[in-house]
């Protein structure tokens, strides 16, 4: 029996060309490489043989002195007389010619033209899009375009800095209706905005910003400041502790604790004139600040903690006298060295007390007890929220000596304190000033009256 023959299938191999290169070929002759025929051995039939064979051949190209840019500087005035400004590009950028700006166009905008910018939605409902919708698109485009334009104009008078004065002194008109200035504008007298009587209602019927109904005001506290407590310094300086100072949980004597500062260490002297040069460049920066060490101490004595409380409230402070000083009228406390710190971060504002942090205590005055000043203050706390100025805020973290360091007294740089003798007294006639002076910055009329 004769075998089938096989049935034969022609198929044609189509191979679509989609990207065609129309360049012409260089105008330079190929370059002919003398490659020694040794037979297999060279495997110049390997893929990567063609690399190495270029980076084994130089290149025949003569750079010139001046890199193939001819620079004769003999024709250009002033050069030699040192005026330089001729070669240098002109800041006045030239004139782009139109046939230039499509090239200029970034890669976003290339290809095809979006559905957006066409004004057709992406997902619609029928394949047929009329001219009046896109009409109607177009009118109602323009529409929105009017209110935005008005609303720009009426943002540009809102922050005008008169109208944001007069927008500050109408809270106040509002909450002191009687102090409330109806005269013309003159001096440091400026008349505030009109008070709505949206604004009146909203003052004496105060809600929640979220709107519920059922959230009511329980009590409200008149923001002031404490005049009575500020330092000599008309502020107060905030120090966080990396590490817990003592062994204890909740030490008692941290509260009555004392800070002292050491004198400024070379390297944070460098460190501070740094950012000193940096503010004088940008003066919008903060104002920085010294950076410091500084030194732990606390009471001996656990028990000395409310007795220097009650010395710091009133005159009826312990009589009795620790330590070696026996004859001495007032009490001593003595108070002992835990260990150095030195700073890793400080925040805040030598010019400015309020713009980074401020501390704020609520206080209610006590019914049982409705005459006389608590305490040493000349007049009674009344209810409200006193704020406290903070002009810096330090991380401290406890300093590890350096190996080899001599612990010489005169090599330290400043004087080695291994115990205090701390002593609660009146203030001098020159820190009453420099108080007042701070009472001054604060609120003028308090330290009127």
């Amino acid at each position: 029996m004769a075998a089938r023959p096989e049935r034969v299938v022609h198929q044609d191999y189509i191979a679509r060309i989609r990207y065609s290169n129309a360049l012409p070929p260089p105008p330079n002759p190929p370059k002919l490489l003398d490659i020694p025929q040794t037979g297999l051995t060279t495997d110049y039939t390997d893929a990567g043989y063609a690399s190495r064979l270029a980076r084994e051949q130089p290149l025949n190209i003569e750079a010139d002195a001046e890199l193939g840019m001819p620079i004769d500087l003999v024709g250009v005035p002033g050069v030699f007389a040192g005026d330089e400004t001729v070669i240098y590009a002109s800041e006045e950028l030239p004139q782009l010619h139109p046939s230039d700006r499509a090239l200029l166009r970034p890669l976003a905008t290339l290809g095809k033209p979006s559905s957006i910018t066409s004004g057709i939605s992406f997902l619609r409902r029928t394949e047929y899009i009329t001219g009046s919708a896109s009409t109607r698109a177009e009118k109602a485009a323009a529409a929105t375009k009017r209110p935005v334009r008005r609303r720009r104009d009426q943002d540009i008078a809102r922050d005008d800095p008169l109208n944001i004065m007069r927008g500050i002194i109408k809270s106040f008109d509002i909450a002191n209706p009687a102090d409330t200035y109806t005269g013309p504008d003159g001096g440091n007298k400026i008349r505030g905005a009109d008070v709505t009587q949206a604004e009146k209602d909203a003052w004496n019927n105060p809600q929640h910003p979220s709107g519920k109904p059922h959230i009511k005001l329980v009590e409200s506290y008149p923001i002031v400041p404490d005049l009575e407590a500020l330092p000599e310094t008309g502020a107060y300086m905030m120090f966080k502790f990396k590490s817990n100072p003592t062994s204890k949980a909740n030490d008692e004597r941290m509260k009555v604790g004392v800070v002292r500062a050491l004198n400024v260490s070379s390297e944070n002297q460098v460190q501070y004139m740094q950012q000193k040069e940096e503010f004088e460049a940008d003066p919008t920066k903060p104002e920085p600040l010294p950076i410091w060490d500084y030194e732990l101490f606390l009471p001996a004595e656990g028990e000395d903690v409310n007795g220097i409380k009650r010395k710091f409230r009133s005159d009826e402070g312990d009589d009795d006298v620790f330590g070696d000083s026996q004859d001495e009228p007032n009490k001593r406390y003595k108070y002992e060295r835990v260990r150095g710190y030195e700073t890793v971060q400080q925040m805040g504002d030598a010019s400015n007390f309020y713009v980074d942090h401020i501390a704020v205590a609520l206080h209610k005055e006590d019914d049982d007890d409705p005459t006389g000043a608590p305490g040493l203050r000349q007049a009674k706390l009344q209810t409200a929220a006193y704020y406290y100025p903070v002009v810096q805020r330090t991380q401290i973290r406890a300093r590890r000596e350096k190996m080899g360091m001599s612990k010489k007294p005169e090599d330290l740089g400043y004087e080695w304190v291994d115990i205090l003798d701390v002593e609660v007294r009146e203030p001098n006639p020159t820190e009453i000033e420099k108080r007042e002076n701070a009472k001054l910055k604060v609120d003028v009329a308090a330290v009127e009256s």
